[in-house]
């Protein structure tokens, strides 16, 4: 009896690992004929070469990109080189890609960074938050930017048990945030193996210095994390599932579901146009050219903007689109003035006019 048992277990977990299996092929491979949507002033930025993975713009028109980071499972150019953060300042005719320097405490031979955001405090000072992976790990490092230097200085790194696997990062007050966490576990086998049984554990975490809580939870894999103009409402996006949650903002910090939008892509890092508040999402139309790189076929990129989104038919179009052979990996867009960057996770970066 005791065997029949174990071999029912066995039998039952084995189906269930088999249809995961098919489902998260399902996720992954799948592919789209890519409709080749291009402005026609479009150039691929000087200097940046080893990906541009998330993009944040200031007001005033100066662009924070990330570069170089090492995400395992995907592709790099530049494996010893540690990450850097460029500036470009939007107002220029030309503008050009410039290496920040940093000072402070950070040990920057283990940049490795990923999702940002800025934050301008009551003095208009402005001050940069960066999801870190030092050594594979996640900090959040926070930097005071001084724009007449064109440098930044090191303030402080923060750790915390809920910031694990943290994916991008939204600044709302001083040390005050919201982060995606795109895995529940940390060592690579279980995260392959999250990634295989999609157990949506994922979740959105709450920081600041008096509390640290998770405020929305159940997603594939949390993503990219942006805000809305009137900061009533934080939009999530869900890159595995192919969404974007849009969740109401309550005072004590807490996030309610509002609505779903579902895209049909593999959907990355969130900006909001800070004219219009559409939302501009990167995309990954072809994720299985991600994990399985050839640069004879390499993956695609796409840039969606959502109009309308609290409506009930938002209206959704594409502002870029492209095979592989001018821009890989697509991970972000933002806009300022009629001119758009893109970035991408271990590619180059795009410049378009408007």
């Amino acid at each position: 009896m005791g065997k029949l048992v174990a071999l029912t277990l066995l039998g039952a977990c084995l189906a269930l690992i088999g249809e995961r299996l098919l489902n998260f092929r399902e996720r992954v491979s799948t592919t789209r004929e890519i409709k080749s949507t291009e402005p026609q002033n479009c150039h691929l930025i000087e200097g940046l070469e080893n990906g541009s993975e998330d993009i944040d713009i200031l007001p005033s028109g100066l662009a924070f990109i990330s570069t170089g980071l090492k995400y395992p499972g995907m592709p790099t150019f530049a494996p010893d080189k540690p990450g850097r953060i460029f500036l470009m300042d939007l107002n220029e005719q030309n503008p050009k890609a410039q290496a920040l320097e940093i000072s402070g405490g950070l040990d920057q031979e283990s940049l490795n960074p990923h999702g940002i955001s800025t934050f301008i405090d009551k003095d208009n000072t402005a001050y940069l938050y960066v999801v870190n992976h030092p050594n594979m790990d996640s900090t959040v490092e926070i930097f005071k930017f001084e724009e007449q230097q064109r440098s930044l200085i090191h303030l402080k790194t923060l750790k915390h048990g809920l910031l694990k696997s943290v994916n991008d990062i939204v600044v709302l007050g001083p040390e005050q945030f919201y982060a995606t966490r795109d895995h529940y576990f940390t060592s690579y086998f279980l995260v392959l193996l999250e990634m295989i049984l999609d157990p949506h554990w994922t979740s959105v975490v709450f920081y600041s210095p008096k509390e640290v809580k998770v405020v929305a939870q159940g997603f594939s894999s949390a993503n990219g994390i942006t805000v809305s103009l009137d900061q009533k409402y934080v939009y999530v996006a869900d890159v595995t599932a192919k969404n974007i949650h849009i969740m109401k903002k309550h005072d004590n910090w807490d996030l309610t579901p509002v609505k779903v939008i579902q895209l049909g892509t593999l959907v990355d890092n969130l900006t909001v146009d800070p004219v219009t508040g559409d939302i501009l999402a990167g995309c990954h139309p072809n994720p299985m050219k991600l994990l399985i790189y050839n640069p004879e076929d390499p993956p695609g990129s796409e840039v969606l903007r959502i109009q309308d989104s609290l409506s009930d038919k938002p209206r959704v179009s594409t502002l870029y689109a492209n095979n592989g052979s001018v821009l890989q990996g697509s991970t972000v867009a933002s806009v300022y003035h009629k001119r758009m960057l893109i970035g991408t996770i271990f590619h180059k970066a795009l410049y378009c006019d408007l």
